[in-house]
C-alpha cells in the first residue's frame, strides 16, 4: 500500500514541475546584424564539351543500340588522349522517349546519348572533340577547377571578413558604442559553376563538315565570399 502511495506522490511531484511555468529570458540587448563580402575575379582554366548524339526509329532496341554504337566509338576516341584533370572523359544523359502521333498513339522513338569531355587542357579537348566522327557538338561551357577556386575563395574570404570587421567597428561607434564582441558568424562562398560560352545545333557541327578542332577562348569568373552573423555592441 505504502508503495503505491509513493508511486503516486512521484507521479504529482513530476506533473507539478512540468506545470510549472519556463524561465522566460530577456531578449539580447544592443545586437547588430550584419553581413559583408568579398570578390575576386580569376581567369577560367577548366573546358567542359558535351558531344551528343540523336537517333529515330520504329523499333526501341534499334535506336538504343544504334545509340550505344556511337557512344561506344565516341568513347573508345576519347580515352585514346584522357589524362586526370586534363581530359576526364565521362557519358552524360542516356534517354530513349516514344514519339507520338495526332491520335496520341506511339509512332516512333527518339533516343539521345551525351559524352562530356572535360578538364584544363583546352588543345588536348578540342582536338579528341573533332576527331570524334559518331557524335555532334551540343555546347561548350568554361568554369574553375578546384585549386583555382579554392586559392581565390581564401583571397575573398580575407576581404570579406576584413570588411566585416571594419563595418561593425564603424556601426558601433555611430551608434555610440566604443566597440563590439562577436556573437555568431557565417562564412559561405558562392558557385559559379561552368559558364556556357557557345551553343550549337546538332546540324550546325556534324563531323563531316567541320572536323577541325572548335577555336574556344575562356572568360573570367567571379568567386565571392559572405561572411553574416551578428555582434554585441560594447
Amino acid at each position: 500500500m505504502s508503495t503505491t502511495r509513493t508511486i503516486l506522490a512521484g507521479c504529482a511531484l513530476a506533473a507539478a514541475s512540468l506545470a510549472a511555468p519556463a524561465q522566460v529570458l530577456p531578449p539580447p540587448q544592443n545586437v547588430l546584424q550584419l553581413q559583408a563580402s568579398g570578390s575576386v575575379e580569376v581567369q577560367q582554366d577548366l573546358l567542359q564539351m558535351r558531344l551528343t548524339a540523336a537517333k529515330d526509329g520504329s523499333d526501341p532496341m534499334a535506336v538504343q543500340n544504334q545509340l550505344k554504337a556511337a557512344l561506344d566509338a565516341a568513347l573508345a576516341e576519347a580515352r585514346k588522349t584522357a589524362q586526370p584533370e586534363q581530359m576526364d572523359v565521362r557519358t552524360g544523359n542516356f534517354a530513349i522517349y516514344p514519339r507520338n502521333n495526332r491520335e496520341g498513339r506511339i509512332s516512333g522513338w527518339t533516343g539521345t546519348a551525351e559524352l562530356v569531355l572535360e578538364g584544363r587542357d583546352f588543345g588536348r579537348i578540342t582536338q579528341a572533340a573533332a576527331r570524334i566522327q559518331t557524335m555532334t557538338l551540343a555546347g561548350v561551357s568554361f568554369g574553375l577547377s578546384r585549386e583555382q577556386r579554392a586559392r581565390v575563395e581564401t583571397d575573398a574570404q580575407a576581404q570579406a571578413i576584413e570588411r566585416f570587421k571594419a563595418k561593425a567597428g564603424e556601426l558601433a561607434k555611430a551608434f555610440g558604442f566604443g566597440g563590439y564582441t562577436l556573437r555568431e558568424v557565417a562564412v559561405n562562398a558562392s558557385d559559379p559553376g561552368f559558364v556556357p560560352r557557345m551553343r550549337l545545333a546538332a546540324q550546325d557541327m556534324s563531323a563531316s563538315s567541320a572536323p577541325a578542332p572548335v577555336p574556344v577562348e575562356p572568360g573570367r569568373s567571379t568567386v565571392t565570399v559572405t561572411v553574416s552573423g551578428s555582434v554585441q555592441l560594447r
